[in-house]
C-alpha cells in the first residue's frame, strides 16, 4: 500500500500569512488602518516566552501592529484585569490574547471573560462559544481553524464527510466539532469513555485527534483513504534517552492506511499563529464594518 500524503503545514501556513498580509494591505491602503494586536504575558514560563516573541514577530511580518505586554509573575489580578479593561477600550488594538497558563493565584476563567468578545481572537469567549454553536459568525479557536484549513487543503469540500472528533475539550474537540457540522460534514464527538473507540475512529473518512495522549489513535483504526489531522503534541523519551515530539497518531502506522495525514511537528502547530493573525484581521474587520475580500 503506498504512504499516506503528509500534509505540509508549515507551507500552509506560510500561505495563509500570505493572505493576511495581502489582506492589511488592502486595509491600510482602503481604510487607513492597520490590525493590532497585543498579547498579555504573565510571569516567567518558557514555553510561554517563546510563543509570545513568535506571535509578536510573525505579526510585524504581516504588516500588523504588535503590542506586547510582559507583566511579573506576582502581578495581582486586579491589576491584570485593569489591563484588560484598558486594551478592551483601545482602538488601535483589534484583538487580545492572554497568554495561558496564568499564575495559579488568578482565575483564568475571570480573565479570558474580561476580554472583549469582538477582540476575543482565541475565540474562548461563552459569547464566541455560543455563536460558533448556533452558526453565527464569530471568532473560533485558532486550532481548530486552521485544522479545518490543512482537510480542505486536500480536500476542498467537505461535505458529507464522516468525521470523527477523538476529543472533547473545550479548546480542541468542541469547537472542531462545530465547525465541521458548519462544513456539513456528518460529525461524531468520541473520547475517553466511548465504546468501541477504534470501530467508531475506523468509520470516518476524517480523523481529528486531540486527546492528548502520545500514538493514541493506531494504524489500523484508520479508514483506508482517510484524512487524519493530528492535533497532539506530546514530548516521549525515545529508549536511548532523548527526547522526541509526537502527536495522539502513531503515524508511521497510520501513514500506511490513510489518504493523507498530518505530521507531527510539521503539520498542526505552524497553523495556530497563523490563525491567531487571521482571526485578528477577521476582529478588526467586524469591528470597523469591513467586509472580507472572498478567498
Amino acid at each position: 500500500m503506498s504512504q499516506a500524503y503528509a500534509i505540509d503545514g508549515k507551507a500552509i501556513a506560510a500561505k495563509v500569512r500570505a493572505d493576511v498580509a495581502a489582506e492589511v494591505a488592502r486595509m491600510k491602503a482602503q481604510y487607513g488602518f492597520v490590525p493590532g494586536l497585543a498579547v498579555v504575558l504573565v510571569g516567567e514560563d518558557p514555553a510561554s516566552k517563546v510563543y509570545v516573541r513568535n506571535k509578536a514577530q510573525q505579526t510585524l511580518e504581516v504588516g500588523m501592529q504588535s503590542f506586547e505586554h510582559k507583566l511579573a509573575e506576582d502581578t495581582t489580578e486586579a491589576t491584570l484585569l485593569d489591563l484588560v479593561a484598558r486594551l478592551n477600550r483601545d482602538p488601535a488594538v483589534h484583538g487580545i490574547l492572554v497568554q495561558m497558563p496564568l499564575p495559579k493565584h488568578i482565575d483564568s476563567v475571570k480573565v479570558l471573560e474580561s476580554v472583549d468578545p469582538a477582540k476575543d481572537v482565541d475565540g474562548f469567549h461563552p459569547v464566541n462559544v455560543g455563536k460558533l454553536s448556533i452558526g453565527e459568525r464569530a471568532l473560533a479557536p485558532c486550532t481548530p481553524v486552521g485544522s479545518i484549513i490543512l482537510a480542505k487543503s486536500v480536500k476542498h469540500d467537505l461535505s458529507g464527510l464522516d468525521a470523527v472528533v477523538v476529543g472533547r475539550s473545550n479548546i480542541v474537540g468542541k469547537p472542531m466539532a462545530q465547525l465541521l457540522l458548519r462544513e456539513n460534514c456528518t460529525v461524531t464527538i468520541a473520547h475517553s469513555r466511548t465504546r468501541n473507540l477504534p470501530e467508531v475512529v475506523r468509520r470516518a473518512d476524517l480523523v481529528v485527534a486531540a486527546i492528548g495522549k502520545p500514538e493514541f489513535v493506531k494504524g489500523d483504526w484508520i479508514k483506508p483513504g482517510a484524512i487524519v489531522i493530528d492535533v497532539g503534541i506530546n514530548r516521549i523519551v525515545k529508549p536511548d534517552g532523548k527526547g522526541k515530539l509526537v502527536g495522539d497518531v502513531a503515524y508511521a502506522e497510520a501513514a500506511q492506511v490513510a489518504g493523507a495525514i498530518t505530521p507531527v511537528p510539521g503539520g498542526v502547530g505552524p497553523m495556530t499563529i497563523a490563525c491567531l493573525l487571521k482571526n485578528t484581521v477577521e476582529a478588526a474587520q467586524m469591528q470597523r464594518g469591513i467586509a472580507a475580500v472572498a478567498a
